[in-house]
């Protein structure tokens, strides 16, 4: 059951894309094809209709016709609903027309004149149901053709997207480390669950000289394969810059400028640890959501995402970890999850299951659950004893 409505909720939805000049032209081809019925019926008839009454006939078949095929697009196979009231209906109007326009008596006798009228009314009754066939056959031909190449593009653009969120999908996956190096003093956790559609969500675990480590975690605006090319774009000019630099500030700094330079139109949200053994941790940020301590938001000026700007300086924190100490980073996807009346997962809650030591899979899979919407990401680096 739910099978069936499923696909007949597609169907309608599938004529509500259709052009409306084939609508009209697929319409006029009904009136046409059963417009020829009423020619038809009137050579049957014998000819006995006045001109007007055919006239109207004609139309009244042809405008129920075109209501029928109106309440089959509509309603599917709920189409008895309107088709019998206008069945009805369709009677009613051929019977008053009858009665105000009636036939003539049979005929039984024809002189030269009459049956010469007679001859003139069968060739035009014929002519007229031959030209209003071909019409409507050329109009259910031409939206035919038209409708069949309109399915083809749709059907090609649909494997063309296909083909990039599959391409997305793949340089994402390479772009999120599946496997996270060893961190000196503290242990580190991380899931990443992608959306339905690509996003631009990232992070990186890279280990620096004196045994210290970066982490970084960021998203980009966009999605599809535009915003997995500007990811895989960044990963490689992080781990240019951090071999240079260990600053988490100097390291979004120069990121930013080589950003800025691609031009790509939209911004990057970052934010970058190091962690030193000692347990003393550097926070740069830009434009990201704060990290949360022990469930505590740590306290950030406001500072721009990347590429916007031609030179940016990302505000630094500095932490002192205890043994024990949890810090958490996250991407909007966890406090934007929304369920199906549109409510956000939102920061209450984050802050609710983080104080609860909450692990990442556990506050991923609660904001999967409340409806997820964009790629999410969780981090959790635990101080260790």
């Amino acid at each position: 059951m739910m099978r069936s409505k499923s696909r007949e909720d597609s169907q309608s939805k599938a004529w509500k894309t259709v052009p409306r000049w084939a609508v009209v032209v697929f319409l006029l081809a009904v009136f046409c094809i059963f417009a020829s019925f009423g020619f038809v019926f009137d050579g049957m008839d014998m000819e006995r209709q006045s001109a007007l009454g055919l006239a109207f006939s004609v139309v009244i078949i042809a405008l129920f016709a075109i209501s029928y095929a109106v309440s089959g697009i509509t309603l599917r196979q709920r189409f008895w609903i309107a088709a019998v009231p206008l069945l009805i209906l369709e009677n009613i109007c051929m019977a008053l027309l009858y009665y105000w326009l009636p036939k003539a008596p049979p005929l039984t006798h024809l002189d030269s004149a009459q049956l010469s009228g007679f001859h003139n009314r069968l060739v035009f009754d014929g002519l007229a149901a031959v030209i209003s066939v071909v019409l409507g056959y050329t109009g259910l031909v031409v939206v035919s053709i038209a409708e069949s190449r309109r399915r083809l593009r749709l059907e090609l653009d649909k494997a063309a997207m296909d083909t990039e969120l599959a391409a997305a999908r793949e340089i994402q996956r390479l772009m999120v480390p599946e496997k996270l190096p060893p961190t000196p003093g503290y242990a580190i956790e991380s899931i990443y669950r992608p959306a339905a559609q690509v996003g631009g969500d990232f992070f990186q675990v890279m280990p620096l000289g004196g045994a210290q480590t970066l982490v970084v975690v960021g998203d980009v605006s966009g999605k599809g394969l535009s915003a997995a090319m500007i990811v895989s774009m960044l990963i490689g000019m992080l781990h240019a810059i951090s071999r240079v630099s260990q600053d988490p500030a100097q390291i979004l700094a120069e990121l930013n400028c080589r950003l800025f330079e691609h031009k790509h139109g939209g911004f990057v949200t970052c934010l970058a640890v190091r962690l030193d053994p000692s347990g003393r941790v550097v926070l740069a940020n830009a434009g990201h959501l704060p990290p949360w301590l022990n469930g505590a938001e740590v306290a950030f000026a406001g500072s721009l995402p990347l590429s916007l700007l031609a030179s940016s300086a990302p505000e630094q924190v500095t932490l002192e970890m205890q043994p024990g100490d949890r810090l958490t980073l996250i991407t909007d996807g966890v406090v934007e999850a929304r369920d199906t009346q549109g409510a956000l997962f939102g920061f209450d809650r984050t802050q609710a299951l983080l104080r609860q030591e909450t692990s990442p899979l556990a506050l991923a899979e609660a904001a999967i659950q409340h409806g997820q919407d964009d790629d999410l990401t969780v981090i959790s680096i635990l101080r260790a004893a």
